[in-house]
């Protein structure tokens, strides 16, 4: 049988997951009565929020030319903060569907995702969306597409996913140009593990695609990664549910089997399977690890418990193991976790995923980013939360992660968004025309300061036109200092952070003045101060709520009164000593106010 191997990829909200939806209807694999906007998005949260968050992969049969096809395709997320799904997706395909929007055009995430595919030397057949809109320019988004991806406009196809136009001769074009797999079934067993998923009665389920060799129901087979060994209890393809198969798999040929493998952290993503009998003489590729980004704390709270918050990080981790977490404590919060993830988008959904699929409330601290310390004696430390920074004695440099950054902007915006990136401590590196309208900006920019609110200022100055991609460059050493937060003369070490020492007092006044007014006022004076090593570069007061205690007293001599007003200043210096302040969520993310101005 022929075979064909193809991803599809965008930027986010471009019609990826309605173009899979007409492709499956197309090809006869889910019929009208079962049919479902965004079919293989099975998550809620990705139904609620349309955004695809994990790739999906599903075969289905076609004819084409009087010949029978079978076609393994993968939808795959479009945001940044998800692009490590994207690379694994492209490992697996011989070809990818590259969809750009009629009306909207060439976005940065178009064009990071174009080039993985291109150096992951894939076949593209770039396909234009949504041309059945009253605001779809077609003609001049081909030419952008020729003009910064170097693909021929002429090989742009035109469809519309919503309504199916052109969506047989898309799939036409991906049988003639994508090419087969060119793997033997003769050669020794090769399958690359490219996802996985866990299941409560099953185990562990693994996503493959077989480059060369088979498998069977019953093999024996190895992980070379790990060098563990199990047996194939059951083996099957997507189409569109999973369906069992007796028959061996051969080379080409994507699907999934299960093994009775009870933990994830025994499936490496990018490893290799083999036979235990025949093993091949070498792995696949494989994968890079994916880089975390931004780490925070989750801490329980209300009624959750510790154990309660770590069983269902757990089963989390075990259907998302992009994201890292460590066991934490804080002097102000108990015990939690320290969390690593791909980025803010990516932190958000799990936090939520936490809440709904665990149910745990949980205390978020600030998101911060990976920090390398240079010590004195030459060793180099990293560092996820500021509180781990060492003596400043033993410290010789303090170095921050860069990221290039690609934003692509109307030309009326540029003024705006160069003002934002030197804001932000950015290095303009270089510009580029993309059309009459449209340009692309390239700018060196510290992680730390686009991590928390960059996107969404970005949006709002170009009127939503605007779009960025980013990726990390490596660390640099720079003039930065720890600014720790003080809460009735205690340091909170979850509010800690790394400024620049120019932005320091600025930065640390903001915060204060946020604190002031998310932190209730106390029976007692609560001094709020912000300080770098032992030095105090600001301070607020919440003051007092004041209590009448002479209102009981209606008459008599006034050194009554002085005696009960003596009392109270007494019992407040003991509460100030010994007392507590509550501090709730929203006081946390006070500091990841960048203090602009």
């Amino acid at each position: 049988m022929n075979i064909r191997n193809f991803c599809i990829i965008a930027h986010i909200d471009h019609g990826k997951s309605t173009l899979a939806d007409r492709l499956l209807q197309i090809t006869g694999a889910i019929s009208e009565r079962d049919m479902k906007a965004q079919f293989l998005d099975d998550m809620d949260l990705e139904r609620e929020r349309g955004i695809t968050i994990k790739a999906s992969a599903v075969s289905v049969h076609y004819s084409c030319q009087g010949q029978d096809y079978e076609l393994n395709f993968i939808d795959t997320p479009g945001h940044v903060d998800f692009h490590y799904e994207v690379s694994r997706a492209l490992m697996a395909c011989e070809g990818a569907i590259l969809v750009v929007d009629a009306t909207q055009g060439v976005e940065a995430q178009t064009v990071a995702n174009a080039y993985m595919a291109i150096n992951a030397n894939l076949e593209i057949v770039p396909v234009i969306n949504k041309i059945d809109l009253p605001s779809a320019r077609p003609e001049e988004v081909a030419m952008e597409v020729e003009q910064i991806l170097g693909i021929p406009a002429e090989d742009c196809l035109y469809v519309s996913a919503k309504s199916g136009i052109g969506c047989r001769e898309l799939l036409d074009a991906v049988v003639q140009r994508v090419p087969a797999p060119r793997g033997t079934a003769q050669a020794p067993t090769q399958a690359l593990i490219f996802d996985s998923k866990y299941d409560d009665y099953r185990g562990v389920v693994v996503y493959f695609r077989l480059f060369n060799g088979q498998l069977a129901l019953g093999d024996k087979i190895r992980m070379m990664g790990t060098g563990r060994m199990w047996q194939i209890t059951e083996m099957g393809k997507f189409i569109p549910q999973m369906r069992l198969q007796k028959a061996p798999m051969e080379a080409g040929e994507v699907g999934y089997f299960v093994a009775s493998i009870k933990s994830l952290t025994d499936v490496n993503i990018g490893d290799t399977i083999t036979h235990e009998a025949h093993p091949a003489p070498q792995a696949l590729p494989g994968y890079r690890e994916p880089q975390r980004m931004v780490f925070c704390d989750f801490y329980p709270t209300g009624d959750t418990g510790f154990e309660q918050l770590r069983d269902a990080i757990e089963k989390l981790h075990l259907n998302d193991a992009s994201f890292t977490f460590a066991p934490q404590s804080s002097e102000a919060l108990g015990f939690g976790f320290r969390c690593g993830f791909l980025g803010m988008l990516h932190m958000d959904i799990i936090q939520e995923r936490l809440e709904r699929e665990g149910g745990v409330t949980i205390v978020q601290t600030a998101p911060t980013v990976t920090y390398e310390v240079l010590k004195t004696d030459g060793s180099v430390l990293q560092i996820t939360n500021p509180s781990d920074l060492p003596d400043l004695s033993i410290v010789r440099e303090i170095r921050e992660p860069m990221v290039r950054v690609e934003i692509i902007t109307p030309n009326e915006s540029i003024g705006d968004v160069m003002k934002l990136c030197d804001a932000r401590r950015g290095v303009y590196k270089k510009q580029q025309f993309l059309s009459d309208t449209r340009q692309v900006l390239e700018y060196h920019l510290p992680l730390a300061e686009i991590i928390y609110d960059f996107y969404d200022k970005l949006k709002s100055i170009t009127r939503g036109y605007g779009t960025m991609d980013y990726e990390l460059m490596g660390f640099h050493a720079d003039n930065l200092v720890k600014v720790d937060i003080l809460i009735n003369a205690k340091k909170v070490d979850a509010l800690a952070m790394i400024a620049h020492r120019e932005k320091a007092e600025f930065r640390g006044r903001a915060v204060l003045v946020r604190l002031k007014k998310e932190i209730d006022r106390h029976l007692f004076e609560i001094p709020l101060q912000a300080a770098i090593g032992g030095k105090v570069i600001a301070r607020e007061t919440i003051k007092s709520v004041g209590k009448n205690v002479t209102a009981k007293c209606y008459g008599g001599d006034v050194t009554r009164k002085r005696k009960l007003l003596e009392k109270q200043k007494e019992g407040k210096k003991r509460m100030k000593r010994v007392g507590t302040v509550d501090i709730p969520q929203e006081a946390f993310m006070a500091v990841l106010d960048p203090g602009e101005g």
